[in-house]
């Protein structure tokens, strides 16, 4: 049984003829025919008979129009609630950001919602939950399928994300810097190249994350391994240990400014490295059927807005 089937059927039982049916439905009275005769195969009892030169229904008829009556109500909720949910501007939004763009851009965005909130008196702005989820490149796309709105990042040489699985939205095209202690003898130097850094001992990141990939471009271009002495993923945590003084890192331009001046610690300064491709995409990732919501939307939006104050 089909839906619009149904309809005919009940439309019959009121309008009392296939020609009244066709007009209502804008449809030819052989479409209304056609249909009843496929509903009338699924029941093993007639459903219409002739009265004169109209169809009209039997007693089995009725039951199934009223039940399908019931069931076209039931639609119609359903279809309004979907409506509702997917055009409401306060609906709940979950996010994940891996933990540069959590640091960076969940506190900004809250207050970037909260402003808008207080804008309009404090109704129609979506309500955030956000979460960090740290992972490898490969390993976003799926993130999609338990939030709404997934912060990622890929190399630029790394493979597109996964289209139409999931829909991108360019937040930030972001160079990853040499990270040095202030008073590192480097720290002199305006720009770096892979033979400058290449027998400097290391803070990175664990692979298959973008510190990582571009730590081996360094040593493909120089023809000689790197010394990695710590592997470590938190921003904050690499830049604590480059203002040592002991190790050199990366760390990305925007995303990691929270973290260049731990706490007691002399400030970490940013060096950009010259000969090889240091750029990494930060993108949001997120199922089609997301953001057919509003709410979602004026989310994304609002992380484009807070990315673009971001990197000025």
């Amino acid at each position: 049984m089909e839906l619009h089937q149904l309809q005919m059927l009940r439309e019959l039982g009121e309008l009392g003829s296939v020609k009244a049916v066709a007009e209502t439905l804008s449809v030819t009275p052989s479409a209304v025919s056609q249909q009843l005769s496929l509903l009338q195969r699924g029941v093993d009892t007639p459903l219409t008979r002739k009265e004169g030169r109209n169809l009209v229904l039997t007693e089995a008829g009725a039951v199934l129009a009223e039940a399908g009556a019931g069931v076209l109500d039931a639609m119609a909720h359903a279809r309004a609630a979907i409506g509702a949910y997917q055009h409401d501007p306060t609906g709940a939004v979950t996010i994940s950001g891996f933990h540069s763009a959590g640091q960076a851009l969940f506190a900004p965005l809250v207050r970037a919602l909260g402003e808008m909130a207080r804008a309009d008196g404090g109704t129609g702005t979506p309500r955030v939950l956000l979460s960090d989820e740290d992972v490898a490149q490969h390993d976003f796309p799926a993130l999609a399928a338990r939030y709404d709105l997934v912060l990622a990042h890929r190399m630029d040489h790394s493979p597109p994300w996964p289209t139409p699985q999931v829909q991108v939205l360019p937040l930030a095209h972001e160079p990853l810097d040499v990270a040095l202690a202030a008073d590192h003898p480097l720290a002199a130097l305006d720009a770096l190249s892979p033979a400058d850094v290449v027998d400097q001992p290391w803070v990175t990141s664990r692979a298959g994350y973008s510190p990582d990939d571009v730590l081996a471009a360094i040593a493909a271009v120089a023809s000689r391994p790197v010394t990695v002495v710590h592997r470590i993923n938190d921003y904050s945590t690499v830049a604590a240990l480059v203002s040592t003084g002991e190790v050199i890192g990366l760390l990305p331009r925007y995303t990691s400014s929270t973290s260049l001046a731990p706490a007691g610690a002399p400030a970490v300064v940013l060096r950009p490295l010259t000969g090889i491709s240091t750029k990494r995409r930060i993108d949001i990732l997120a199922r089609p059927e997301s953001l057919k919501r509003t709410s979602v939307v004026l989310v994304a939006q609002a992380l484009q807005r807070v990315m673009a104050d971001l990197t000025g």
